[in-house]
């Protein structure tokens, strides 16, 4: 059994939409970031950076428990414990995969994150922070919407964790202010997404919200 601790953010719907698309039996552990529930000791133990999410596999290499963290870990973990085609075999696809993933990891989180830091409901207004970072957050939609103009998915011809670590951020366009008619690849590529049950079930763990 897998516990997930978690909440209602990008990075924690990556390992929620992950768990689903595999049909893996887990548990939901709500850890509230509003209130500073990822500073607390027993979470730390999980996540010692004190980021969401983290989980515990009780079945682990050789049959030992493990603790995760860092969601582009816990993809890969997951997808290698499970033996699954979301992250291919082939070296080839296995590498093209593993560059998106790194791409989601090094540009999307950080600068969509910064975004939405600067842009949705700020504290105060920094116009240099937004318009930093939504400059930024668009060019990364025109390297996304290009790469989805060659390719059905990021990795290919195949649905992979770097769909599944990216979708999530793209979902909050709200939050850094994109329309996704702007990028029509990104659009069609999001659309075909949101329409997979496992996408649908994993976005509303533990709650929705954009």
């Amino acid at each position: 059994m897998i516990d997930l601790y978690t909440w209602g953010t990008p990075n924690g719907r990556k390992v929620s939409v992950m768990l689903e698309e595999l049909g893996l039996a887990y548990n939901v552990h709500e850890v509230d970031i509003s209130k500073g529930d990822q500073h607390k000791p027993e979470f730390l133990e999980i996540s010692p950076n004190n980021k969401i999410p983290g989980i515990v596999d009780s079945d682990g290499p050789g049959g030992e428990p493990i603790k995760m963290f860092e969601t582009g870990a816990i993809l890969i973990y997951l997808a290698e414990k499970t033996g699954s085609g979301l992250l291919p075999k082939d070296p080839r696809e296995r590498a093209v995969t593993m560059q998106w993933l790194m791409w989601q990891m090094g540009g999307v989180g950080p600068m969509f994150g910064q975004a939405h830091h600067f842009m949705f409901n700020p504290k105060e207004n920094v116009p240099y922070g937004r318009e930093r970072y939504h400059k930024e957050t668009k060019r990364l939609y025109k390297v996304m919407n290009t790469r989805l103009g060659e390719a059905p998915y990021l990795a290919g011809d195949t649905y992979t964790i770097a769909d599944i670590a990216t979708y999530p951020w793209v979902a909050r366009k709200n939050r850094h202010q994109v329309d996704l008619d702007e990028f029509p690849n990104v659009k069609r590529w999001f659309d075909e997404l949101s329409a997979r049950p496992a996408v649908e079930k994993g976005m509303a763990v533990p709650f929705y919200n954009e």
